[in-house]
């Protein structure tokens, strides 16, 4: 166990056999995290950033320490269950998937402390350019295939600034974050749930671990449905090249038809063939999209979520950063092999709203979240006075990727725009080559990150309900969480949907009303509090709110 006592500056460490260590999602569980385990790992906008700790079914790795001698221990001491916040030495600390936390941790040995330990950071040389792609590299990831959709479903221009809006306020609640961890000291080790538990109280703090989890279920969710789209159709087409099954084309003098659907509605060819995709083809009805598929990728799946540990898992993390050039790639090769399709019509209501605008709204909340690990990654900048520099950087950054793929995609699709998909490669048939490259590589990344999603989800559960748990509570809770998934994936398979509510329910909680709130205690504790920072700091919750419930009035389908 680990003791600590008020009057001492660090923790006296004893080993307890019959602790855990788990690695959270920014949680506030009295564990702390291991960031070697996940660093430069893969990423993506439904990506939820665990927290530094190392989870073998219940067991706790440790180490003897001894006198006189430097120990290198792969993470920091867990909170003791009664603990006093004394020093950040063994408060929780949540890492990025793409930033490396190194620290040491010396025993020393006195005739007064025979036992105390100190720990020294060792000081990041994190460049700013390598901050700013981490962060990019964070945010981004499987929503750049709904944003298009998102246009779509908001107007062209009001599309456009409804993303900027959403950015804007995102960077702005982030770097509030960031205030509120500099005002407290700047110390490692605290994030947004320590924050919430000084600067506001237990609930809010037990709200912040809650509203993580929710994060979390919602990306497993939505990485369902997108693999069990990317398993049907990888496998289809491989079946139809294997047995030399011939391709569907259209009627129409434009040849790029051929490969575009419009799978809203049925569109029939000279010889009233239905060429848009049914939930099951060539294979049969023991390959269907919504009712056996989603099954099958369960099987092929769950022997991987009972691993020890998710280090198996992080060796493809170069797969992220690669399956977002390949889809940015593929996104600007189509369009421009389509050129500009936009009608008079299509312009002249380019500038309407649409009354669905609250699906991009809401997508974006969670497009843009980051906020959960911000104070981290941004604690591992050499020059902590850039910070709010290369964080503004790095969120323009990811503002013109959105933008850049969702205009182009949308202004040079060769059908009507109602027919673009909340999954852009639904959009193309299962035989066109780049498609087919797409959908491969996101399906073998999403293999790789789901596993990851889950382990981290399965500890916050776990650590949350119980001190102590065994491989039959993991296999309980694997087999509920894809039970859940699969559900999903049969009866609600649209994961622009499931992205949207995901980002507006979690995004009220942590981008837009915990960080108003935080930002609005320190400015009392400084009495700079004014009327007009309340009344902007709280109407942003309030916008959160109003993102959230318009989510219920909306018909996509």
């Amino acid at each position: 166990m680990y003791r600590c006592k008020n009057d001492w500056k660090s923790c006296i460490i004893q080993h307890d056999s019959g602790s855990e260590s788990a690695p959270l999602f920014s949680s506030g569980s009295h564990t702390s995290i291991d960031p070697s385990i996940f660093q430069d790992s893969e990423t993506s906008d439904l990506d939820s950033t665990p927290t530094n700790s190392y989870f073998k079914y219940g067991s706790l790795e440790s180490c003897s320490h001894h006198s006189n001698i430097t120990v290198v221990p792969k993470r920091p001491p867990p909170l003791a269950e009664n603990h006093t916040l004394v020093t950040p030495l063994v408060l929780n600390t949540s890492s990025s998937l793409n930033v490396k936390q190194d620290r040491c941790y010396e025993i020393h040995n006195t005739d007064l402390e025979a036992e105390e330990a100190t720990c020294k950071d060792i000081k990041s040389k994190q460049s700013s350019l390598v901050t700013i792609f981490s962060i990019w590299n964070t945010i981004l990831g499987s929503s750049l295939l709904t944003i298009p959709w998102g246009i779509q479903m908001a107007g062209f221009f009001p599309g456009i600034i409804l993303i900027l809006v959403m950015s804007g306020l995102c960077l702005y609640t982030a770097y509030c974050l960031l205030l509120v961890h500099k005002y407290y000291g700047g110390q490692k080790g605290i994030e947004v749930i320590q924050l919430c538990r000084i600067y506001l109280n237990k609930w809010a703090e037990y709200v912040a671990k809650v509203f993580s989890i929710t994060v979390l279920i919602g990306a497993t969710i939505a990485y369902w449905v997108l693999m069990s789209n990317f398993l049907y159709n990888s496998v289809n087409f491989i079946y139809d090249s294997l047995v030399g099954v011939s391709q569907y084309y259209t009627n129409d003098n434009i040849s790029y038809t051929s490969e575009v659907l419009c799978p809203k509605r049925i569109i029939y060819n000279s010889t009233n063939l239905i060429i848009h995709d049914y939930t099951y083809n060539t294979l049969g009805p023991i390959w269907d999209l919504y009712k056996t598929v989603p099954i099958f990728l369960g099987l092929l799946i769950f022997p991987f979520l009972n691993f020890n540990s998710p280090t198996f898992f992080t060796k493809f993390n170069s797969l992220g950063t690669m399956s977002i050039i390949y889809l940015i790639t593929f996104v600007l090769i189509k369009s421009y092999s389509w050129g500009i399709n936009m009608n008079e019509i299509e312009w002249s209501i380019s500038w309407t709203l649409k009354f669905s605008f609250p699906a991009l709204s809401g997508m974006l909340a969670l497009s843009f979240f980051i906020h959960n690990i911000i104070i981290t990654v941004m604690q591992n900048n050499h020059d902590q006075s850039k910070n709010g520099r290369d964080l503004s950087i790095a969120y323009l950054l990811v503002t013109l990727t959105y933008i850049i793929v969702g205009v182009v995609f949308y202004i040079c699709f060769p059908l009507n725009k109602s027919c673009i998909e909340d999954n852009l490669l639904n959009n193309f048939q299962k035989w066109n080559g780049l498609t087919v490259g797409a959908r491969i590589v996101l399906l073998f990344q999403l293999l790789t990150v789901y596993p990851l999603l889950a382990y981290m989800l399965r500890v916050q559960l776990l650590t949350s309900m119980c001190k102590t748990f065994n491989t039959g509570c993991v296999i309980l809770v694997n087999v509920i969480l894809v039970s859940i998934c699969i559900l999903f994936a049969v009866f609600v398979p649209y994961v622009g949907t499931i992205i949207r509510y995901t980002g507006a329910l979690s995004g009220f909680i942590y981008v837009f009303t915990l960080p108003s709130l935080l930002y609005l205690a320190i400015l009392k504790q400084q009495k700079k509090l004014t009327i007009f920072s309340t009344l902007l700091h709280t109407s942003i919750p309030i916008f959160g709110f109003l993102n959230l419930l318009a989510q219920f009035f909306i018909a996509e389908y």
